[in-house]
Parts: structure tokens; C-alpha cells; sequence
């Protein structure tokens, strides 16, 4: 299968939040099992939730206002310096680091997030400047356009049948699905997300992100 035949789908995330995390690791699979190629994006909570962030909880509202902000800085600056493909692999060395490792979200974690895929250790310095926030506003909205506000994070994207894209939040996942399974998710999310009209499928989580 060659990289034109496959089916293009564009993943909004932020590096941040472990359910996005989740998702990002099913859509690996989902590469290996189906005609698909992901294109990464970055998306981020503290853009999301500044109009509402008053109303969130007080150690929610810490976390947006500062450190939500020096990861996603530092993705959009690394893929304006050196292309959007290095986002995916990025991401990975990230979402490693503080989801599975459970490493502190600070410059020394980012630093060696940046330098195992090749990056210049200097990007860093992006996570305490708002250079960037243009450009990560730009990124964000145009997720955002695609399938509203009411959502977090990642948004996905893929070409409807008639040429439009189709976006929806989600899917909310835990574990990742693997093989067999990340194929019938995939086809499944297709499915409900072209039909005219569906919104939302959903129910409480009753266990936290399983990392492996």
C-alpha cells in the first residue's frame, strides 16, 4: 500500500492530557491494521478553556493559566522550525515522559523529549514565551472549526464521502486498543461519525488511563 492510497487523518492534541494520550496510541495501531496515515496538529486545553475558566476548579484553573501552556509551545515552535513531521515523533518522546514515566512536565523532561527525535534543545525555551501563540491559536481553531466547541481533546479528521471532512472528539479509550480491536474501533467511529444528525455516544468512566 503506498502512502497516496491511504486515508489522511488529521489529530489535534494536546500534549498534556493522558486521554488524548490514549487515543493517539490507538491511532498507531489503527496505521498498522487499515489504509490510514496520520497527520499530527496541536490543540491546546488552555486555549480551549480560557472562556470558561473561571468556572473550572481552582487547581484546574492554576494549570491553564501556567503550565498547560510551555508543552504546546514548545510542539508549534518545533514544527514551524522544522515541519510538521516532526510532531508525531515528538509527541511520542513527550507523552512517554508524562504520561507513562510520570515525569515532571518541566524544561529538563522537555529537553529530553526534544533531543531523542533530534531537535535542538533550544525549542525549550519556547514553553516561557508567547512567540508562538499566534501560530498555536491558528493550529487549535482550525480543529476547533471543524467540530465545535464543546469538546476536549484530540479531534480527528478524515475525508467524508463527499469530500469534506468529518471531525469528532474522542474516541475515550482505555487501554489503547491493539490489533483486531483497533481496526473494529476505527470502523465503528467511521460508521457513527457520517451519519447526518449523530452527536454523541457516551457513558461515565469508571477506571483512569491505562498506560502500556
Amino acid at each position: 500500500m503506498t502512502d497516496t492510497a491511504k486515508t489522511p487523518a488529521d489529530f489535534w492534541f494536546d500534549p498534556l492530557c493522558p486521554w488524548a494520550w490514549m487515543t493517539s496510541r490507538w491511532m498507531l495501531e489503527v496505521e498498522k491494521v487499515r489504509p490510514v496515515e496520520v497527520r499530527w496538529h496541536v490543540m491546546s486545553l488552555a486555549v480551549l478553556n480560557e472562556p470558561k475558566l473561571d468556572e473550572l476548579p481552582e487547581q484546574y484553573q492554576e494549570m491553564m493559566r501556567g503550565p498547560a501552556w510551555g508543552p504546546v509551545r514548545v510542539c508549534i515552535a518545533a514544527a514551524d522550525k522544522h515541519g510538521d513531521e516532526v510532531l508525531g515523533p515528538l509527541y511520542t518522546a513527550l507523552g512517554t515522559r508524562f504520561h507513562n514515566q510520570g515525569l515532571e512536565r518541566n524544561r529538563e523532561t522537555i529537553v529530553a523529549a526534544l533531543e531523542e527525535v533530534g531537535l535542538p534543545a533550544e525549542l525549550a525555551d519556547a514553553a516561557d514565551t508567547d512567540a508562538y501563540d499566534d501560530l498555536l491559536r491558528a493550529s487549535h481553531k482550525v480543529g476547533i472549526d471543524l467540530v465545535g466547541q464543546d469538546v476536549g481533546t484530540p479531534v480527528i479528521a478524515v475525508p467524508g464521502s463527499d469530500g469534506e471532512q468529518i471531525a469528532f472528539f474522542g474516541p475515550v479509550v482505555t487501554p489503547a486498543p491493539k490489533g483486531d480491536e483497533a481496526a473494529k474501533l476505527w470502523d465503528g467511529t467511521l460508521m457513527v461519525a457520517s451519519i447526518p444528525g449523530f452527536y454523541e455516544i457516551k457513558r461515565t468512566r469508571t477506571v483512569g488511563p491505562i498506560f502500556d
